[in-house]
């Protein structure tokens, strides 16, 4: 015989809930109160596999009848179906107009460049595509020339030179 560390007790009282029909849950529970124990759902049904309770005459969900396109009923399977999860909604999306500027590169590689080009990448976009550079003689303190420079910052921001007399002022007037 195997040992367990259930009570004879334990086990009638399994034993009578499951010939009421409660479910496994709900009989670990009653055990639990009855008996100041602390079964689990899976303890009593492990218990009951071995009592060769488990099993037997458990009611099942009845099956739904299922009409087929043909128009005859059939049970459906005991095995759910799969799903696949809804198709997601797409949304038309307006398209973004960038801003653009009117200069047309020079399209220098990166070891054609000198000094003073202006270094505004075009390309490299597709996988192999090349990347070249704008080539057109850059703004003073800036890597880009005057074009690209203004392309490449926020329009809502003051100009550079509105920022630069700006804070000029707070210095002279501090």
């Amino acid at each position: 015989m195997e040992m367990t560390n259930w009570a004879p007790e334990h086990s009638d009282a399994l034993r009578n809930y499951v010939a009421k029909g409660m479910s496994f849950s709900k009989i670990a529970r009653a055990i639990n109160a009855r008996f100041n124990t602390s079964y689990s759902r899976n303890a009593a049904i492990g218990r009951a596999k071995r009592m060769g309770l488990a099993g037997l005459d458990r009611p099942e969900a009845p099956a739904r009848p299922q009409i087929s396109r043909l128009g005859d009923p059939r049970v459906e399977s005991k095995v759910p179906k799969f799903r696949w999860p809804p198709k997601p909604v797409f949304e038309d999306v307006k398209p973004v107009k960038l801003r653009c500027v009117e200069i047309e590169p020079r399209h220098l590689a990166l070891i054609e460049l000198a000094w003073g080009d202006c270094r505004y990448p075009y390309g490299g976009d597709a996988e192999g595509e090349p990347i070249t550079f704008c080539g057109h003689p850059r703004r003073p303190g800036s890597s880009y020339c005057t074009p690209h420079f203004r392309l490449s910052r926020n329009p809502d921001l003051p100009s550079e030179a509105a920022r630069s007399t700006a804070s000029l002022r707070m210095v002279d007037a501090a």
